[in-house]
């Protein structure tokens, strides 16, 4: 069948099950030409090779399951592809500290098919990411990539065959990489409109008559009805700038959510728990799926297609050994415990125990916790942030410091405070550097800093400013630095991490004085000069105050794509 006839079909066919062709009475037991296949997927694996330390979720556990659904899906007739929505690198130090090893390792032990290559995959150097590709024994595919030269940086898309079906795999980066991304790494690469290239090379399939079906594996993200914020537009976008029918699926990443929306709306996410059933979104013909982050899930698409239409039989959204507290207040496996593949583990171990003795370390003990959750530290000043740009200004005995809320990646609980901790907080290894402005220009440079959106990355964590944010005029009034009143033809000092001098994250570009240390190295020594922190010491107090916002703790002014 040509990719012309079966793009009519599947803009009239996909359907779930319970939306049968009752009235045709056909089905995929009855018609002799079906076609069964299985895709599983994760995203966002950042790092999680191993078990938590409540036992979930974890690469051995994974290889288990996915290799029960396989034999299972083999013994219907059906075939399996599983993909991944990208950003393996970046979040436990065991990977981190060795460039993510142990995750390509034990993706290709597991069977991956293809990735769809995450903005975190240039978290390092084009060398370790050249690394990476000979440890994956599956292609990482990113249409959107290109070298100055050009050309594709990575292959755009891969064709498996399905029972005889041509089903052609896509992926798609999202732009905001070069604005997340270190610019260090990827100053050399251009990363282009994901919908404009998805339509070419739709385009180029279809003139090649090279498949039977599309379907994208994305890091772009997941946004109800569009509303980004101040992100790159993402997967809804991309499905709606389509013509319907010519993308059957995005398996994406990026958000690190679960898309499973309410039934019969898909303008508002599901109260989803794990272990509930998850209907995955669907805009302009294309099913939208994503499976959280971590391998906390995998994700279980069936398809059939059968009497010329593309139907989604089956979806869930499968937890992988998570657990919750029952009436006693212990933890339980939610479902049935996945025993972890041996060999795997076994292949996996030597890499977990390298180094625990130095990331076991002791270096401080804490009162009370420090906020680092995503969810929390992108949208309000937390003491984790403060504490984090205290530590760097202090480091260089700075005016004050600055630190994007992107580069602060977990919490930190009370009690023991680890070197282990610390690199799971800061991971990235950027560079504390040392900037000097004159108060005008300072005001100027945090008119675009102070005002970037809550929920992103870029949004900017304080230490010892005061400030008033006018996030509709895009400007700020400088009250106090380093407890004294601001004066605008006055020199300053600051710190801020050379990921975001160069432009990361959206910041200005300016040159700021390198310190040679680097982040995490800043707050491990602040944490073992002070031996001792009380989280209430570093809680904000009001210093930072935003105006003409949908928010109080940050500037929030949504966006329409």
């Amino acid at each position: 069948m040509t990719l012309n006839k079966l793009m009519l079909t599947i803009a009239v066919g996909i359907v779930l099950t319970g939306c049968n062709d009752e009235e045709e009475n056909v089905t995929c037991d009855t018609d002799e030409s079906c076609v069964k296949f299985t895709i599983l997927h994760t995203n966002d694996n950042h790092g999680r090779f191993w078990q938590n330390s409540d036992g979930e979720y974890g690469m051995p556990a994974r290889k288990t399951l996915i290799d029960q659904i396989k034999q299972e899906v083999s013994a219907n007739g059906g075939e399996t592809l599983v993909l991944s929505g990208g950003d393996i690198n970046t979040g436990v130090p065991e990977s981190d500290m060795l460039d993510a090893e142990p995750d390509f390792v034990g993706m290709s032990d597991i069977g991956y098919d293809a990735m769809a290559v995450g903005n975190h995959e240039f978290d390092n150097p084009l060398s370790v990411l050249e690394q990476q590709r000979s440890w994956a024994n599956f292609p990482m595919l990113a249409a959107n990539i290109y070298n100055q030269d050009g050309t594709r940086y990575f292959d755009p898309y891969h064709i498996f065959t399905i029972n005889g079906l041509r089903i052609a795999v896509v992926g798609l980066t999202t732009e905001d990489t070069a604005k997340i991304g270190n610019p260090q790494y990827t100053s050399s690469l251009e990363f282009r409109d994901p919908k404009v290239e998805m339509a070419s090379v739709i385009n180029e399939i279809e003139a090649d008559d090279s498949a039977d079906l599309i379907i994208a594996a994305t890091h772009m993200g997941h946004y109800v009805n569009m509303l980004h914020g101040s992100n790159a537009p993402g997967d809804v976008a991309l499905a709606r700038s389509l013509e319907e029918g010519h993308l059957a699926a995005i398996i994406g990443g990026h958000s690190q959510n679960p898309v499973c929306m309410e039934p019969s709306n898909n303008t508002s996410y599901a109260d989803f728990e794990p272990g509930d059933d998850c209907t995955p979104d669907r805009q302009n013909g294309t099913w939208i799926m994503q499976a959280h982050e971590w391998g906390k899930y995998v994700g279980r698409a069936d398809f059939e297609y059968y009497g010329g239409e593309l139907h989604l039989a089956s979806y869930a959204l499968i937890p992988v050994n998570l657990k919750r507290e029952n009436a006693d207040g212990d933890l339980e496996f939610i479902q049935s415990e996945i025993a972890e593949d041996d060999a795997l583990k076994q292949r996996l171990q030597p890499y977990q125990d390298e180094g625990q003795e130095a990331l076991d370390e002791v270096i401080a003990t804490l009162t009370g916790d420090l906020q680092g959750e995503r969810a929390v530290v992108r949208s309000q000043q937390t003491n984790l942030g403060r504490l984090i740009a205290t530590a760097q200004k202090t480091q260089v005995e700075a005016d004050f410091g600055i630190t994007n809320s992107g580069g602060v990646r977990a919490s930190i609980a009370e009690g023991d405070v680890t070197y282990r901790d610390v690199l799971t907080v800061q991971p990235f290894a950027n560079l504390v550097t040392l900037a000097t402005m004159t108060g005008s220009e300072l005001t100027e440079y945090l008119n675009t800093v102070a005002t970037i959106q809550g929920g992103s990355g870029g949004y900017a964590q304080f230490a010892d400013i005061s400030m008033t944010v006018d996030c509709q005029a895009g400007t700020v009034e400088i009250n106090t630095i380093n407890g004294q009143s601001f004066n605008s033809s006055a020199s300053y000092t600051f710190t801020i991490s050379n990921f975001s001098a160069a432009g990361g994250d959206g910041y200005p570009e300016i040159d700021p004085l390198p310190t040679g240390n680097v982040d995490a190295d800043a707050l491990y020594q602040y944490f073992v000069d002070q031996g001792s922190i009380n989280a209430t010491d570093y809680a904000p107090n009001g210093e930072i105050v935003y105006t003409n916002s949908s928010s109080s703790t940050s500037c929030v002014i949504a966006s329409v794509e």
